[in-house]
């Protein structure tokens, strides 16, 4: 019987790219760049690349790279590790489940306001906590009121689902990946936000736009369903069983909600007028985060077991940033392969060098779903790049932030669409001939937003 091929693990994949990244020390010429500081950043020299000796590193050395890796990178891997925490004491509240929840009930039978309102609220959680893989215990509760109102799974399915990826999109405050990114950027934390919230409106607006017109003719018409011939079969869901398994919303629930949007103010305002960064915001993360655990109800114990399990949650694509560093440092901080990139693109115009940075990050999001490992793995190169080309480093972030998020809700490797498809009983193919359509559409909608922020120079 033929074996069918599986897609290598994630760590597997950037082991061995630190294995090409070993072997190339011996094939590519060395060389540097002159580095120097300006507003407070280290820089590119453009010109200044030269040829340095040769040093190829040994069998043994590609793994005392991997600790030195871990070391480069701890404090975005730490960071990471602490608002994941912090974010695992309000999920085990269950203020935000019972939130949604009472609002989802209480919209029912408003059919036209549900939809666009629903998307709203997980596109919100989306750009301010990255919600992704969390959307997933609310599919069943989206599919249960789809059904009631006429509707299919895929309806209820996409409402809670691209309403998350409308917002993680937009990325104007998420901590894992424009976080990340622009702390290796070394720009301002969440600056650019107007524009990302410009870009985000498009893409929400579209989304909603999309869903809404599939099931308006779902409605009219159930055998329009790309889901009609399952959905027939499993028509027996209980909304009431569904509702009954998440807490009552109550006062507790509601001060957990209150210190959350509290906590994402300070944040806001720390970054833009104290200079926070990630240090300072990992401090904040992890005082609302117990707070909330305290006035939540945990209790001392169960507010710190809550803590560590949201590390646990975050463990695989925050340590990921630790092996993605481990590539530069093999390549002694990528100078060859940015001298390379910048020589094959140099004579191209900006607008096509930062759409050709768009496509590879498009590319290696098939391979890196993780945000935050992407962002580690790719960065460090594209900052520098930006730079000798003279684009913004803030539209190097860009590119980034849209190449990994779009391609999220229809590429197989990533685990939040599978496990919502997974969990919603919808095939990946039937997903994919739902979705397509707006996927094409958010990467155009990307592309022109990365071209229209080269010509005005966001930064």
């Amino acid at each position: 019987m033929k074996k069918k091929w599986r897609i290598p693990h994630t760590y597997a994949i950037i082991f061995s790219i630190i294995i090409m990244a070993a072997v190339a020390t011996y094939l590519i010429p060395a060389g540097q760049y002159e580095r120097g500081e300006v507003g407070g950043r280290e820089v590119v020299v453009e010109d200044s690349y030269q040829r340095v000796e040769q040093t190829p590193i040994t069998f043994f050395e590609v793994f005392t790279a991997i600790p030195q890796g871990m070391e480069k990178g701890a404090q975005i891997i730490f960071y990471i590790f602490l608002v994941g925490g912090a974010f695992g004491c309000i999920r085990a509240t269950g203020a935000i489940d019972s939130g949604i929840n009472k609002l989802v009930y209480r919209m029912e039978g408003r059919e036209r306001l549900l939809i666009p309102v629903i998307m709203l609220i997980f596109s919100i959680l989306g750009f301010t906590t990255g919600m992704s893989e969390e959307s997933i215990i609310f599919v069943p509760i989206g599919i249960a009121i789809a059904r009631a109102l006429g509707y299919d799974t895929i309806v209820g399915t996409a409402m809670i689902t691209l309403g998350a990826a409308s917002g993680f999109i937009g990325g104007m405050m998420n901590p894992f990946t424009v976080g990340v990114a622009q702390g290796i950027a070394e720009v301002q934390i969440f600056s650019g936000f107007l524009f990302r919230f410009v870009v985000y409106l498009f893409i929400l607006s579209i989304a909603i736009w999309y869903v809404m017109r599939y099931a308006r003719r779902v409605k009219l018409d159930q055998r329009i369903s790309v889901m009609y011939d399952i959905d027939i079969q499993t028509k027996q869901y209980d909304t009431a069983t569904e509702q009954n398994k998440i807490a009552m919303f109550n006062f507790r629930h509601g001060l957990v909600l209150l210190a959350l949007g509290v906590g994402v103010f300070i944040n806001m305002y720390g970054v833009f007028n104290w200079g926070w960064f990630l240090t300072e915001l990992a401090a904040s993360f992890i005082i609302f985060g117990l707070f909330s655990g305290i006035i939540g109800g945990l209790g001392i114990n169960k507010t710190f077991a809550s803590f560590v399990d949201g590390m646990k949650v975050v463990a695989f694509g925050a340590l990921i940033v630790g092996f993605a560093r481990t590539i530069l440092v093999v390549m002694e901080n990528g100078v060859t392969i940015i001298y390379a990139l910048s020589n094959a693109i140099s004579n191209l115009p900006d607008t096509l060098n930062v759409l050709g940075m768009y496509v590879v990050q498009i590319i290696l999001n098939f391979f890196i779903p993780s945000g935050s490992g992407q962002a580690a793995t790719t960065m460090p190169l594209m900052v520098p790049l930006s730079d000798i080309l003279g684009i913004e480093r803030q539209v190097a972030v860009l590119a980034y932030q849209y190449g990994d998020a779009i391609s999220n809700s229809i590429i197989p490797t990533s685990a939040a669409l599978m496990g919502y498809l997974a969990v919603a009983g919808i095939p990946y193919e039937r997903w994919v001939k739902f979705v397509w359509k707006l996927i094409l559409i958010w990467l155009s909608i990307a592309a022109v937003a990365l071209v229209i922020a080269v010509m005005i120079g966001i930064s």
